[in-house]
């Protein structure tokens, strides 16, 4: 997997929708009490709003609350994914296999998450629908299949292998220096920028941009990736939250819904939902190509991940929103590889 983020994360994809905050009875809002029982302040959300990107982000709903959660980005990862759900999606890890032993555990993924529980990741409300725990799902589903020790489809035996590996094995053949970003993202003397974490990044352009979000000089420490399991998923997670480029979704964007198809996407086949993840996340090297086996891969390891974590792969919904195979790439000319 090889491609580029243009932009950071502070510039906006679209528009925010203006939240207006009001006060609510206790009718509106059963349990939504402080210790006073004065009712919560509620924010409105608009329909199909988006949750607030950093810039624009302040914890204001809710205030002195006890149990109610906003409809937008409120809660954490930790009210519906527990220890024990994350030991069952990952039995293996530690397994003598396994490249990555005593590496990835639970805490280092929530205390990962929490950095971008607040701009939606595992805390969407859209359309009064919560996608949080699917979403979980989905995001973990590429990072099982990106960190395996199995890269075959078969039984469920072999969706037990994520989290495998930390980083790409057989590294040394490249090292990942694009000369064309050298001048904006230095290449550090004898580093190479081959792919790092739960959702692997490549490239120097890639670890620069992370490093600004994280503020952590990856360009120069890439290796700090494969020796914090919390780096590592904070990396991937940024991967998934952040567009390729600006005038594209992110694949959060378009697991929930907040992306829109516009008429010229629903000729392309394109359409929200897990299989758009893996478009946005891969390209034309896996969609529109038909059924393949990575793709097949993905999609397995997300519904095995609904059962383990009790929403259940009916929730997935039709093989046209799970798959990408007849799907035109959203970035045509990327040069990504799985």
């Amino acid at each position: 997997m090889e491609y580029k983020y243009s932009v950071i994360l502070t510039k906006a994809l679209i528009l925010l929708v203006l939240v207006n905050c009001d006060h609510s009875t206790a009718a509106d809002l059963p349990h939504a009490q402080d210790r006073s029982g004065a009712p919560c302040v509620r924010c409105n959300i608009a329909p199909g709003a988006p949750c607030p990107k950093k810039k624009d982000y302040s914890r204001t709903s809710c205030v002195g609350c006890h149990t109610f959660k906003s409809p937008c980005c409120d809660g954490t990862v930790t009210d519906y994914f527990q220890s024990d759900q994350f030991e069952n999606l990952f039995s293996n890890r530690d397994s003598l296999e396994a490249h990555a032993k005593g590496f990835w555990d639970y805490h280092s993924f929530i205390t990962a998450s929490a950095h971008y529980q607040p701009y939606g990741f595992g805390t969407t409300y859209m359309n009064s629908t919560f996608f949080g725990s699917k979403e979980v799902a989905a995001f973990l589903a590429h990072v099982g299949t990106r960190t395996s020790c199995r890269n075959k489809v078969a039984t469920k035996e072999l969706l037990e292998w994520g989290l495998c590996y930390n980083k790409q094995m057989n590294s040394n053949s490249n090292n990942y220096c694009d000369e064309h970003n050298k001048n904006i993202y230095p290449c550090a003397p004898g580093v190479a920028y081959y792919g790092r974490g739960a959702l692997p990044i490549y490239w120097n352009y890639n670890y620069g941009e992370v490093s600004k979000d994280l503020k952590v000089d990856l360009l120069k420490h890439p290796e700090y990736i494969e020796q914090n399991a919390t780096l590592s998923f904070q990396v991937a997670i940024w991967r998934w939250m952040t567009p390729i480029m600006e005038h594209l979704p992110s694949a959060h964007d378009v697991f929930t819904g907040y992306w829109k198809p516009t008429k010229n996407d629903s000729l392309a086949k394109q359409v929200s939902g897990f299989g758009a993840t893996i478009n946005v996340l891969y390209g034309d090297l896996v969609c529109g190509q038909g059924d393949n086996e990575f793709m097949n891969n993905i999609i397995s390891h997300y519904l095995y991940y609904l059962d383990l974590m009790g929403v259940g792969r009916e929730e997935a919904g039709p093989y046209e929103v799970l798959s990408c195979a007849e799907q035109v790439a959203f970035n045509p000319t990327t040069s990504s590889s799985p």
